[in-house]
């Protein structure tokens, strides 16, 4: 008996289980709708976010103070390259600079096998949530390799079922890279087809349009008809002018959205803060020039009479888009040669044929491609444009990053800073747009484009993806020349409720899961 007595003693003086998991105080929270900012709590449990509000003296297994910083919905950037995720599944680049949510395959490149691909990222518990979109051109290319023609029925049959399985599996839409081979030589009747099949299952329409510069209006028409056709919602991908003989046109092209949306069609984009571009450097050739690829390739800039005609199409598209040179282009990385890392292709051109003439310039891209590719830097935008672009209601912010780590040397500094330079930069300093309305379109908006489900807001049934960062410390540290220094001012990520970021550093824990349309 008295055994039992002091075991119910023990039992009444015990103190009781917490009230939840994690308990986030004094911050003030914007909660990713455009609402303006308001002072509460936050409290976590199982991964989800259980009460907002002032909970008095309610208990928790841990307690964050949150003073002086902004709660915030997990970033959501739904235009990355990070299709190597069960490679680097810390993605500490992203998750430093607030991004608890990717989206990958876009460009219309993307592993065809998607479901193979999300079993290997679920077996590799990644930090980072993960959706990713199957690409038009990885399709075609395992289908027609790089032939610069159409399909014939049965090869279209072939691709419909790739994107039919692809969506199947689980990727949340189609995307296009129509500037680059070989979805540059699809026409778009053949888009609608592919872009049908993924929307009947619920996806949506992602376009890196066919030009961005001197033909923008017309690459408008032809990204809202697709989507217009195949009855999908449609995702312009990094919006910009990318000529300065069209600067300013970014007023047009979002009338066009804005027309377009008046109409009932469910047209968004998003963009990179940056006036600097990344790209190949073969981007630059005419497409006709990288038909077959490899050997083919090199075939045609080895015969002078061919490498003339290549050379003359460059020079008509350079002058037309209001450039007199390639000096506007910068080598991001080239692997047979990385000394030329960091180079324009004047200085390029400099070193190895010792002159930076516009010709010698072509040249020595010339001589470059023969052996490989380039990753580049392009300087072609215009801060006006992007300024007005960032402030459209219906553009979400998105890197057009990728997954780099020390080892993967220059990059464009965007993968590091981007959603921390719009918070530094275009909140804080230019005051170019409002905190609220920053933060709702890099979460709701995105995530309700994108069918994420329960994700996109500090609301209680949500998940708890949040980022906690200073409002008036949070910056980008990356530059072009340092492109791999983390941003600054962001304290605390989590994902579904397990802090991957605390402190400002990565804790190296796997919380990532895979996202599919409509996940909870």
């Amino acid at each position: 008996m008295k055994i039992l007595l002091a075991l119910l003693a023990s039992i009444s003086l015990a103190s009781p289980p917490p009230d939840y998991d994690l308990l986030i105080r004094n911050g003030t929270v914007v909660d990713g709708s455009g609402a303006p900012g308001f002072r509460a709590d936050v409290a976590v449990k199982a991964g989800r976010i259980v009460r907002v509000g002032h909970l008095g003296d309610a208990k928790a297994k841990r307690t964050i103070d949150a003073s002086g910083l902004v709660v915030a919905p997990g970033f959501i950037d739904v235009h990355t390259h990070a299709d190597d995720l069960a490679k680097k599944p810390r993605a500490e680049n992203f998750l430093r600079m607030g991004v608890t949510t990717i989206v990958a395959g876009n460009c219309g490149s993307s592993p065809v096998e998607i479901g193979q691909e999300l079993a290997e990222i679920r077996k590799a518990a990644p930090s980072i949530n993960f959706a990713t979109l199957v690409g038009h051109g990885s399709v075609r290319e395992a289908v027609m390799g790089t032939e610069r023609r159409a399909p014939t029925p049965a090869e279209m049959a072939k691709m419909r079922a790739l994107v039919a399985k692809a969506m199947a599996d689980g990727a949340v839409g189609l995307s296009t890279g129509l500037q680059y081979v070989p979805g540059s030589y699809a026409d778009e009747g053949e888009i609608v087809e592919l872009a049908r099949v993924a929307c009947r299952a619920g996806g949506l329409y992602a376009s890196h349009m066919r030009n961005e510069g001197t033909e923008i209006e017309k690459s408008l028409v032809e990204t809202i008809a697709v989507g217009e056709r195949a009855g999908c919602p449609v995702e312009i991908s990094h919006l910009k002018i990318d000529s300065p003989s069209r600067w300013g046109g970014s007023a047009k092209a979002l009338e066009a959205i804005d027309a377009a949306r008046a109409r009932g069609i469910d047209v968004e984009a998003d963009q990179y803060a940056y006036t600097a571009a990344a790209s190949s450097l073969s981007i630059r050739f005419p497409d006709w020039a990288l038909a077959g690829g490899g050997e083919e390739v090199r075939k045609r800039l080895d015969d002078e009479a061919t490498w003339a005609r290549i050379k003359a199409d460059m020079q008509t598209i350079l002058a037309g888009r209001g450039f007199s040179d390639l000096s506007f282009a910068v080598v991001s990385s080239f692997p047979p040669d990385p000394s030329l890392n960091g180079l324009t292709m004047k200085q390029v051109a400099e070193k190895l044929l010792g002159g930076g003439s516009a010709d010698a310039q072509l040249e020595a891209a010339r001589r470059m491609l023969r052996q490989a590719d380039a990753a580049m830097i392009y300087n072609l935008m215009s801060e006006d444009d992007v300024t007005r672009i960032l402030r459209h209601p219906r553009v979400a912010f998105a890197s057009d990053g990728a997954i780099v780590t020390p080892e993967d040397g220059r990059t464009h500094p965007r993968s590091f800073g981007n959603n921390a330079r719009v918070l530094g930069l275009y909140v804080r300093e230019k005051k170019a747009i409002g905190l609220e309305e920053a933060v709702r379109k890099m979460t709701s908006l995105p995530a309700a484009h994108f069918k994420l489900g329960s994700r996109g807001l500090v609301k209680e049934g949500y998940a708890a993806d949040l980022t906690l960062f200073a409002p008036a410390a949070v910056r980008d540290e990356a530059t072009f020349d340092r492109p791999q220094n983390f941003a600054s001012g962001i304290s605390y990520v989590l994902v579904n409720g397990v802090a991957v970021v605390d402190g400002g550093l990565h804790t190296g824990a796997g919380a990532g899961q895979v996202l599919q349309p409509f996940s909870r």
